[in-house]
């Protein structure tokens, strides 16, 4: 990471928005929480300097905010301090703060000066060094879903659609013209921090919305946008008086939060690998081959969290197999086009809640593993011939220990991440699937 320049990039920053009162520095936990500091501006120079300090730990914490012993990482360890770094690229304003603040993403560097291999950021860039290695470049654009709703009173306290939503507000432009201000406020404080966005539609369940990015060949960039583009929405929604969510399933009634990847893949001359003038071209039938057998030993990247389970329960408006179909929406992998540039896979399992960088690099590590075993593919979803495959788990523990012992998982994040996601996450099990519902109280303490 190139933090040389990074004086040049700050001082360019305050030419163009003014000096800031603080500088909002911000670490992309495990869970893709942000964590980090507020930092003077009047101490920029300690950032640049690399002076600026977190725990090492600050990567890894449950989703509840704790250390995780089994780790090895936090009071065990003595929770030593490891220098940040600026990601230089993305140091923007807050459009939605009051006052004049920014805001950066940082990374920890190791021992070595070189950045942690518990950055889950990094993963992603080592994944896209071994397309780059190959001579291939991936183009992606992500599809990201979420709920905005009346504010609560209590953290218990489940959500209230915004008034005068329908049930099924599908494509309905009535739903975006009531909401207009919101959503103007949303697009504006994007184009202020240079996000890529592109369409914004009512989505089905009431107060539900997606946001389309527009595609680039700059993989970290579309992360980096999906998980700034979650702090951006709930900080503007805020400032309506209202409360927005990425959770995956806020509703049991209702659709859940989708993120849905498109990928191609070109060579060094700028060719989709995947165009084909005669049906599905062989490279792009490997590819899918390569994300559907991986699918089911990285579900725990793709649904990370207790409540990402429910998407996967019959009639959810998820895929709930590892399956393939032309411009089929009720596939795991949608192929939308197949015979020119536009050619590529739609990844579609994944909810709104999961960290970009990791499922990103699940997405493409899987593409990558079928391009370079030629792996085949099933007969699609609909064929004549189709068989149905073992369905995705809708048990977290179940997914969780499929990854625990994955060899792919293990290519992809390396071994010690691997493992350490797979500990936290079991910590996050025992604790959240002990407690006792309301539900259960209220069915069984007076009749049993």
């Amino acid at each position: 990471m190139n933090v040389s320049n990074f004086s040049d990039i700050y001082t360019e920053y305050c030419q163009t928005h003014g000096t800031p009162e603080r500088i909002e520095i911000m670490l992309c936990d495990m869970n893709a929480v942000l964590r980090g500091k507020w930092l003077p501006s009047s101490e920029i120079d300690k950032l640049g300097k690399g002076s600026v300090r977190l725990p090492m730990s600050t990567y890894c914490p449950n989703i509840l905010g704790n250390d995780v012993d089994e780790t090895g990482l936090g009071i065990v360890a003595g929770d030593p301090d490891a220098d940040l770094v600026p990601v230089v690229e993305t140091l923007c304003n807050v459009p939605w703060a009051d006052g004049d603040v920014a805001q950066i993403l940082v990374e920890m560097t190791d021992d070595n000066g070189e950045i942690s291999t518990l950055s889950s950021r990094q993963i992603l860039a080592n994944i896209w060094d071994r397309f780059k290695a190959q001579g291939l470049h991936p183009v992606i654009a992500c599809e990201l879903e979420f709920y905005v709703f009346h504010p609560r009173d209590d953290p218990d306290q489940s959500p209230t659609p915004p008034d005068w939503s329908p049930d099924a507000q599908n494509y309905d432009l009535d739903v975006l013209s009531r909401s207009e201000d919101l959503l103007r406020d949303i697009q504006a404080a994007a184009l202020a921090m240079d996000m890529p966005i592109d369409t914004l539609i009512a989505e089905f369940g009431p107060g539900q919305f997606e946001i389309n990015f527009q595609h680039t060949d700059n993989v970290l960039y579309a992360a980096d946008t999906a998980l700034m583009f979650r702090r951006l929405v709930r900080g503007v929604v805020q400032n309506h008086g209202m409360e927005a969510t990425f959770m995956a399933k806020p509703y049991a009634e209702h659709p859940g939060n989708g993120m849905h990847l498109h990928a191609s893949v070109l060579d060094d001359d700028g060719n989709n690998i995947f165009a084909s003038d005669d049906g599905v071209g062989e490279r792009l039938f490997h590819a899918v081959g390569g994300v559907l057998e991986t699918m089911p030993e990285l579900q725990a990247i793709f649904a990370p969290h207790l409540n990402s389970y429910r998407r996967f329960q019959a009639n959810s408006f998820a895929p709930t197999h590892p399956n393939w179909g032309l411009d089929h929406r009720g596939a795991a992998i949608r192929l939308p086009d197949t015979d020119n540039n536009d050619a590529r896979l739609e990844h579609r399992i994944s909810g709104a809640d999961v960290n970009p960088y990791l499922a990103f690099a699940a997405i493409l590590g899987g593409m990558l593993h079928g391009l370079d075993n030629k792996l085949p593919v099933p007969p699609a979803i609909d064929a004549d011939d189709a068989v149905i495959p073992e369905k995705l788990t809708h048990d977290w523990s179940t997914a969780v220990e499929k990854f625990a012992t994955s060899d792919i998982a293990a290519q992809i994040f390396g071994a010690e991440y691997r493992d350490i996601y797979a500990t936290v996450r079991r910590d996050e099990i025992a604790q959240l699937t002990t407690e006792i519902a309301p539900i259960e109280y209220r069915t069984y303490l007076n009749r049993l």
